[in-house]
């Protein structure tokens, strides 16, 4: 295993043997290439490359990204309830809500 840090990202070198032929820095940053590319909204953490011979098994590690919720509500999709006014506020809260139920 060799492991070094490239354009602050992690890259982890796997061998399967003593045999198969080293990763140049060129190559590696062709890989990174590649995975810009693939994930041009991501942001890449780590980069593991699992070396068998002529074979690469390439493995992203992206950082997690927020998640916002968006719920259909009074026929529209929001977010948040912060650009309704009082009286789709009042809709909202007089909705029934209805819960999961389980039939134990």
């Amino acid at each position: 295993m060799e492991a070094k840090t490239i354009d602050g990202v992690k890259i982890t070198l796997n061998y399967a043997s003593a045999a198969d032929a080293p990763v140049s820095d060129q190559e590696i940053e062709a890989y990174l290439k590649r995975a810009y590319e693939k994930f041009p909204h991501g942001h890449l953490e780590s980069l593991t490359l699992d070396i068998d011979g002529d074979e690469v098994g390439i493995h992203y590690g992206l950082a997690p990204q927020q998640f916002d919720r968006i719920r259909r509500i009074t026929g529209y999709l929001v977010g948040t309830l912060d650009r309704f006014n009082d009286a789709k506020r009042a809709e909202e809260a007089d909705r029934v809500k209805h819960g999961i139920s389980c039939g134990c």
